[in-house]
């Protein structure tokens, strides 16, 4: 699990049965000072995040188990938008 920054957004013509309906964000992953860290990474979104915003992402077997069809082909998912980040010196 990581945090990342939403950057933008994907457009797909033909999805994989399951993920109807299910929006595809370019988010960028940042760490706890909000630096970027890594590529970005498309993410199924369940949260209805917007381009800006700071979410929590899952990968793996866990990304497919965050949407409402547990066996779709995802390897992350935005499983939450988070409002403030407190790190202890």
């Amino acid at each position: 699990m990581f945090l990342a920054r939403v950057i933008g957004t994907v457009v797909a013509t033909k999805k994989a049965e399951g993920l109807g309906g299910i929006r595809l964000l370019m988010v960028q992953p940042v760490g706890e000072d909000d630096q970027p860290r890594g590529k970005p990474v498309c993410a199924a979104d369940v949260t209805q995040a917007g381009p800006g915003d700071l979410v929590h992402v899952t990968e793996s077997r866990e990304a497919a188990l965050a949407l409402p069809d547990p066996f779709v082909p995802v390897d992350a998912a935005i499983i939450a938008i988070v409002d403030h980040v407190h790190v202890e010196a």
